[in-house]
């Protein structure tokens, strides 16, 4: 006799298991089970367990189109992400895990070198999300703020002050001074930053690297290269620096990938770090965290900005919070080997 998974229709076609099955099952109502299933609060964690299991053994996947519509809400969050960036998709990782633990799930949209951020928001509100998580937005304030008007907006890793929307970001004028205070404290003079061009962001970590020279009494060493967010950005400086008269000391750099293309330039010179220039990222990425790189970085806590985002986002969709939030979170240095006193 086949299994209640197994049933089969009148043509001997196997059926898709329903809601139905897994509460005949496990003997609860199917309004019990939809509340398991859905990651509402309530059921036991025993409860829970049973009708996970059962869902399992039936082999059941959740209908989400069919509830979407008998409850007018998709309890869904969207996420717009960088598909180059490998600190967001760290940040989506834990933004995952922080969902589902309130009942909610995940929608991405990605950014590429020909997908802008207008496109990306558009298809995450084509698919019902009822908050919007941007990662890192460059578009103007006036514009996120009429963004809001649609769907809650809650920025992450960016200072936004002309617009009253959340924001959860660490303080990166901070997290580039510890970097300039531990390579003072090794010695080091002759710092170079390698900059990440425009945006609030960018603006934040380059005046942190000026804002601690000056507190050093370094005011004459400042120097600002030309860069941006990517690792062939890192390449070019660092063949700038190749070509000039002196090799800096030590190199700062916008992210961590641009870091690894100044790594990887220096490489290819023959120049060995740290014992001739230091270099440090900003992000504490994975690619930082390979041996074959062990980048001195600044993390950015990217477990507990998931968390206060999706924290934003729950309060204004279901505790009707209506005034916006920043949460600023410290930076901390992570010393790894790219970094020793000068030569």
């Amino acid at each position: 006799m086949d299994h209640v998974g197994s049933a089969r229709d009148r043509n001997g076609t196997q059926k898709r298991p329903r809601l139905e099955d897994v509460a005949a099952r496990v003997g609860l109502s199917t309004a019990s089970v939809s509340l398991v299933l859905r990651g509402v609060p309530g059921p036991s964690e025993r409860t829970r367990q049973r009708v996970l299991k059962a869902a399992a053994d039936l082999g059941y996947q959740v209908d989400r189109t069919a509830s979407t519509l008998a409850s007018r809400r998709s309890r869904l969050l969207g996420v717009m992400v960088d598909i180059h960036s490998p600190f967001h998709a760290e940040l989506v990782e834990h933004l995952h895990t922080a969902a589902e633990e309130v009942g909610y799930d995940l929608v991405l949209s990605t950014l590429t070198r020909t997908r802008d951020e207008h496109t990306a928001v558009e298809t995450l509100l084509a698919f019902r999300s009822e908050a919007l998580i941007l990662l890192g937005p460059t578009a103007p304030a006036n514009a996120l703020a009429a963004l809001d008007n649609k769907a809650p907006v809650i920025t992450v890793g960016r200072r936004i002050a002309d617009a009253p929307l959340d924001v959860v970001r660490t303080a990166d004028d901070d997290g580039v001074g510890q970097i300039v205070d531990h390579l003072v404290e090794l010695g080091h003079r002759e710092i170079v930053y390698v900059d990440g061009g425009k945006g609030a962001i960018a603006t934040d970590r380059r005046r942190g690297y000026r804002t601690a020279m000056r507190r050093h009494g370094l005011d004459d060493h400042v120097r600002v290269l030309t860069g941006d967010h990517t690792e062939a950005a890192g390449e070019r400086a660092a063949r700038h620096l190749l070509d000039g008269p002196q090799l800096p000391t030590a190199v700062v750099a916008f992210n961590d990938q641009c870091a690894i293309g100044v790594l990887t330039a220096l490489a290819r010179a023959g120049v060995a770090v740290p014992g001739e220039v230091s270099v440090a990222g900003y992000d504490d990425d994975t690619l930082s965290r390979l041996s074959c790189f062990n980048l001195t970085t600044v993390s950015q806590s990217a477990r507990e900005q998931a968390r206060h985002a999706v924290t934003a986002a729950v309060e204004r969709l279901d505790q009707d919070r209506t005034e916006p939030r920043e949460v600023v979170l410290t930076p901390h240095l992570v010393v790894r080997g790219t970094t020793a006193e000068p030569a």
